[in-house]
């Protein structure tokens, strides 16, 4: 038993060790395991577990996220929205896609060493996935290791608190209007190390001249010092002029269309007016769901 212990611990961590500290395997059954191994040499912890039938894909791709730094939630945790995909499921197609669009914005976009540590998620209208793209772009992001913060700017109609199950009493609205300091308005979401969220706050009847202010500028130049990645939520582009503002504080925008809902027109309009007002069109996302 001892020599089989120490055979756990000698890796710090190993699989066997996380999933026994995480209640998911028991030390008799690691014992199983190891003996296995030691019958096949060469043969991999998880894949022996599996074989035996004491764990599952599932259990093992835990083990990994946590042996390399990479957090992720259980399907049971409630404490944010299932929609929030990349935190419960990170493994999935979709997840994989917004990997790919994660590697793609860090090689033509995000650049600390110039400032370009912001972007915009900006859609032409309301259910084009706008927000969902925000959040778990943000997720994926604070995977990476990046100190993520994601500032839900749709002061019309919110959606990031819902998502992130956090209250919105006070947010970005608060802070533009100097009624808080910005780091009031800053919440942790526990259980995805380095994620961070700004919710829109109390709706205010006047949202352009709230955007308009120079507390925005001094704010974005705040949150860029203290963050790797901050990422904006916005308002559609189409029925409001919101978006405008936000992108050209940010720099860049990220461009969301849904291939069922979205008319090219519109898109072409809210592309043009976004480079009049100097925002780089920084990536696209072609929304099929």
């Amino acid at each position: 038993m001892n020599m089989e212990a120490q055979n756990l611990s000698s890796h710090s961590p190993s699989i066997g060790a996380i999933l026994i500290d995480s209640g998911r395997l028991e030390p008799a059954a690691a014992e199983q395991i190891l003996r296995l191994q030691q019958n096949k040499p060469g043969l991999r912890f998880g894949d022996a577990a599996m074989q035996l039938g004491l764990l599952d894909e599932q259990d093992i791709q835990f083990a990994l996220s946590r042996q390399f730094v990479y957090s992720y939630l259980q399907a049971s945790d409630d404490r944010i929205s299932q929609e929030v995909v990349a935190a419960f499921n990170p493994f999935s197609h979709i997840v994989e896609q917004l990997r790919a669009l994660r590697s793609q914005l860090l090689l033509r976009w995000f650049d600390a060493q110039i400032g370009r540590k912001a972007l915009s998620v900006v859609s032409a209208n309301h259910g084009e996935g706008r927000s969902f793209v925000a959040a778990n772009l943000a997720v994926v992001f604070s995977q990476l290791g990046e100190r993520t913060l994601i500032v839900d700017a749709d002061l019309r109609a919110p959606r990031q608190h819902e998502l992130f199950k956090r209250a919105n009493k006070f947010g970005f609205s608060t802070v533009l209007a100097d009624r808080i300091p910005w780091r009031e308005a800053v919440r942790r979401i526990e259980g995805l190390q380095g994620l961070f969220l700004m919710t829109a706050g109390a709706i205010p009847p006047n949202p352009q001249e709230l955007l308009s202010r120079p507390r925005f500028a001094g704010l974005m130049e705040e949150l860029k010092e203290h963050y790797d990645i901050v990422i904006f939520d916005t308002p559609p582009g189409a029925s409001v002029s919101d978006a405008q503002p936000i992108s050209a504080q940010a720099g860049g925008a990220l461009v969301v269309a849904s291939q069922h809902k979205t008319a090219v027109g519109g898109l072409k309009s809210l592309v043009a007016n976004l480079k009049q007002n100097g925002v780089a069109i920084a990536g696209s996302l072609l929304n099929k769901t």
